[in-house]
């Protein structure tokens, strides 16, 4: 049996379980089962590469800066912004992949105006912030952090005016603020600033439409959620699982 896995904590928002058994259900792919590893420390972690038959882990929350000294080999995107979400394990070493990346470009470009949305808040500072950082970079997109702290390249919440929110369109959420099952928080921007011409992106897909998207709806925002970003990173996966390359640029 090939076993795909999860290591994260908590893992009651999981979206890759449902999908992967899905998707070998549809393609008749017996041989091949998908599990949750809730790991309370990344310590854990050698206690799940001892499970036989065991070929890949997808990364999650908060893991995917703290899985980097585990890796044998990572990819050019991995070594660049430390962040690991996808792990292939061959002849028991592990190989360090990306595919936050390509989830979210594929996934931004289908709403983004890069004539509108040519200036973002990065809210939040964790492994997918980094994913996020990157493919603005490759869009040229002026971006600002925003954390509860201020420092030389990232607002605080409190410090977020008007004259910003109206400068910075694209909004993205890479916090877990919001994620099933605490559906009543949202990060504490100035909503009442937001117009039609932004767009609020959070990388939450459950609940499908979050605080922070409600929000942003009632003030005529563009709004999307994490869930096409998620499909399009689990075919990623699939693929770097399923082929004997080492790792490389995705």
């Amino acid at each position: 049996m090939r076993l795909f896995g999860l290591i994260g904590f908590p893992l009651s928002h999981s979206f890759s379980k449902k999908y992967f058994t899905e998707k070998f259900e549809r393609e008749g792919l017996n041989d091949c089962k998908y599990e949750n590893f809730p790991i309370a420390s990344i310590d854990e972690l050698k206690k799940v590469l001892s499970i036989p038959g065991l070929e890949g882990l997808n990364v999650t929350i908060p893991y995917k800066e703290k899985v980097i000294p585990f890796l044998y080999q990572s990819s050019a995107v991995v070594k660049k912004i430390k962040a690991c979400n996808c792990i292939k394990i061959k002849n028991g070493k592990l190989y360090g992949y990306n595919t936050d990346i390509a989830g979210f470009e594929r996934s931004l470009k289908k709403n983004w105006n890069p004539f509108i949305h040519s200036h973002a808040l990065i809210l939040g500072t964790g492994g997918s912030a980094k994913a996020v950082k990157y493919v603005f970079d490759k869009f040229d997109i002026k971006y600002k952090k925003v954390s509860r702290k201020p420092s030389a390249d990232s607002y605080s919440y409190e410090q977020l005016t008007k004259s910003i929110i109206s400068k910075y369109k694209l909004i993205v959420n890479t916090t877990p603020l919001g994620m099933f099952p605490n559906i009543v928080e949202a990060p504490p921007i100035p909503y009442e600033f937001l117009t039609s011409e932004h767009f609020l992106f959070d990388l939450i897909y459950n609940p499908a439409k979050t605080l922070f998207l409600k929000k942003g709806e009632e003030h005529g925002a563009l709004i999307q959620n994490g869930f096409d970003m998620l499909e399009l990173q689990a075919e990623e996966n699939w693929n770097i699982w399923n082929t004997d390359e080492e790792p490389t640029d995705l």
